[in-house]
């Protein structure tokens, strides 16, 4: 854990949650008693902020300091709101172009991602609040800082990003494997959001019921898969190539 990003005790806890901060990782002590530990579990579940009930063992490991049982990492980076952002591209007169990530888990293809959509002028990345890949220190390397210059967003649900998105003239495109049309095939001079599925499952088929469009990449080999910040990569440059 960077401890640049590490927070500690009850109240410094309660503190950067009621400011807005945004936690990735909340390590709480197993059986933590008292009106403050009451206090902290409820805006916790309030905000509906993923946690970890640990022992004092795991905590003391994080840090010598006083935690009173409580340790937290906070994002290194302020997050958009979707609303706000999407308006703005509109508003620019650009052809907007999103990137969705649905359950992405490791932090270095989050990082990779992150670098390329900077590169391809994506003008906002979509994640989950809940079950995605955090803005972790390896997420900023290998992302060479471009995290720093592309919004990303945290939604509560990708489904409702998607409508909103979608009732915005933005058009959502799945890259799967499932798809019968290759990527080549769809017309991405339109205003466009790509979403990415998880490195194992893919795009959850909730959410792939929902797309206006699905894609493919073709595929010779024997794996019959690309990793998913390489299979990004090539999406985004298809809609580069379309837009020239």
């Amino acid at each position: 854990m960077n401890n640049e990003s590490q927070i500690f005790g009850i109240r410094a806890v309660i503190e950067a949650i009621t400011s807005g901060k945004t936690i990735d990782k909340l390590f709480v002590q197993k059986g933590l008693q008292g009106e403050l530990s009451r206090e902290l579990m409820s805006l916790i579940k309030k905000n509906g902020i993923t946690f970890s009930y640990v022992p004092v063992e795991k905590i003391n490991r994080l840090t010598k300091k006083n935690h009173q049982g409580v340790v937290a990492h906070i994002s290194p980076i302020d997050f958009h709101e979707l609303e706000n952002l999407v308006i703005k591209v509109v508003e620019s007169g650009e052809t907007p172009l999103f990137l969705i990530l649905d359950q992405l888990s490791d932090v270095r293809n989050f990082g990779a991602i992150i670098r390329t959509a900077e590169c391809t002028g994506v003008h906002g990345i979509i994640v989950q609040k809940k079950g995605g890949a955090p803005v972790s220190a390896d997420t900023i390397k290998t992302s060479a800082g471009a995290v720093f210059n592309i919004p990303i967003c945290k939604v509560d649900h990708i489904k409702d990003a998607m409508f909103y998105l979608q009732g915005s003239g933005i058009q959502v495109v799945a890259a799967t494997e499932k798809a019968s049309e290759p990527i080549y095939n769809i017309n991405l001079t339109n205003p466009t959001a790509i979403i990415m599925g998880s490195e194992g499952k893919g795009i959850s088929s909730s959410v792939l019921k929902l797309v206006d469009q699905q894609a493919k990449l073709p595929m010779y080999g024997e794996i019959g898969s690309l990793n998913v910040s390489v299979a990004c990569g090539v999406f985004l440059y298809e809609v580069i190539r379309q837009r020239l």
